[in-house]
């Protein structure tokens, strides 16, 4: 039986891992994970507040297209200015209330230019887009007046008008 025994343990043929050598690898891997995964969930934010501000800026080019035609813009409060919204960008739902967080949903608001200025109707647009990560991201356009231009915020418009450009309005997001 020692002979057995003593011929098996100098014929070593057998070969593995020890356990020792499993820990190792098993402790780099969970290393690495420590490291890729915050990474990886930065990234996947940035990509929906992507999204999300790139419905809304599709939705701006919608209404300035509409614009265009009509000379004033128009906003999601009946089926009809709906219909006509999705003539023109089907690939959005447009809602009068605030936007589902994550979704293709985009609020339309439309306010008039305010005196001393000239009026001009429905000559303000606000656009507002809701990430899947719940950050809200709005477009502002003035067509006409004093403050005329585009404006972008991280924000939910309180109110769609010409008075409040500045503070949290940004020439870009």
């Amino acid at each position: 039986m020692r002979e057995l025994l003593r011929k098996r343990l100098a014929d070593r043929s057998e070969e593995g891992f020890t356990l020792i050598e499993l820990m190792v690898v098993v402790l780099i891997i969970a290393i690495l994970l420590a490291i890729a995964i915050p990474s990886f969930l930065g990234a996947r934010g940035k990509a929906q507040d992507r999204a999300a501000q790139s419905n809304a800026r599709n939705a701006l080019t919608a209404e300035k297209t509409y614009y265009t035609d009509q000379q004033q813009y128009v906003d999601a409060s009946s089926a009809a200015n709906i219909a006509l919204m999705k003539g023109i960008e089907p690939s959005l739902d447009y809602k009068a209330a605030s936007p589902a967080q994550g979704s293709k949903d985009i609020m339309l608001t439309v306010a008039s230019t305010a005196a001393p200025n000239p009026v001009v109707t429905n000559a303000i647009v606000c656009v507002t887009s809701v990430s899947a990560n719940g950050t809200v991201f709005t477009i502002k356009d003035i067509a006409a007046g004093q403050f005329a231009g585009t404006y972008f915020s991280k924000a939910a418009a309180p109110t769609c008008n010409d008075a409040a450009v500045g503070g949290d309005w940004l020439d870009k997001w």
